[in-house]
């Protein structure tokens, strides 16, 4: 009915558009030079894989979170990079060749390593299996590789039309970000203190240490290629990390955990 509408629909159709706006406007002559410089890829997807998830566990056990705050902030930090990242490259100068060129590599790796980090964490931190319905992972997931794909082929068939393209993806993005909000309404207001600031560390720690190794002068990386790879480790898609909470929790643990993602997503807009 109306709730599944809303619920995957809404949500899956305005990451689509996105996505695929962003992809679109890419050079893709400049993008598959990106894939032919590997650093730039190997260094994002190492803070992306490797450095945020053990950041985000290492929160998780020096603060002591429940379960239904600490296992979707697991979820988030071993996600992809997220949608948004190609956005806010875009609008902060970064290299958004780099940017989507990360987001194919991180997209469709994650589709081993989400499950993996995800057990070596939620195991690790709690303990306990977790039954994660895994449609409401892969249904995101197969959005974002095909947007990418059509994205890239637009691109090259219709040249003309990329800054058309990269407005519709950027009004996308403005659309999920307030419609995320209205879907969680007011559940990520009234927390702890605590619960602001685990959501926000992973994500602050994230950049920091992302900024740190990315600057180191072996990686060779420009200035544009070093804030994309910062934004790309930091900027998680969200949107999955939504999808599988929803599957997860119920009741009010249910609002608690998908409050995480969305906070997380405008803690990641505001640094």
């Amino acid at each position: 009915g109306m709730s599944i509408l809303v619920q995957y629909v809404v949500p899956d159709s305005l990451l689509f558009c996105l996505v695929w706006g962003m992809a679109a406007s890419v050079d893709s002559q400049h993008f598959r030079s990106k894939f032919e410089n590997r650093s730039g890829i190997l260094v994002g997807l190492g803070c992306q894989f490797l450095l945020l998830p053990l950041l985000g566990f290492l929160v998780v056990k020096v603060m002591q979170l429940p379960s239904k705050v600490g296992i979707p902030l697991l979820l988030v930090v071993s996600s992809p990079g997220g949608s948004y990242s190609n956005w806010w490259c875009s609008l902060f100068n970064a290299d958004l060749a780099l940017s989507v060129a990360m987001t194919v590599a991180s997209t469709s790796i994650s589709s081993g390593m989400l499950p993996l980090n995800c057990f070596i964490y939620v195991e690790g931190a709690y303990g306990q299996k977790v039954h994660i319905e895994w449609q409401g992972f892969f249904i995101p997931v197969a959005v974002v590789i095909v947007a990418i794909v059509l994205g890239v082929v637009c691109g090259r068939k219709l040249p003309q039309y990329r800054d058309g393209f990269q407005i519709l993806g950027n009004i996308s993005g403005i659309l999920l970000i307030v419609f995320s909000f209205f879907v969680s309404h007011g559940t990520w207001r009234h927390r702890g203190l605590g619960f602001y600031i685990a959501v926000a560390l992973p994500c602050l720690l994230g950049l920091l240490v992302s900024a740190v190794v990315a600057s180191y002068p072996r990686f060779g990386l420009t200035k544009p290629e070093r804030t994309a790879v910062c934004i790309e480790c930091c900027y998680q898609n969200v949107g999955i990390a939504q999808a599988i909470a929803l599957t997860m929790f119920h009741g009010d643990d249910k609002a608690i955990a998908v409050s995480v993602p969305l906070y997380y997503g405008f803690v990641a807009s505001r640094s």
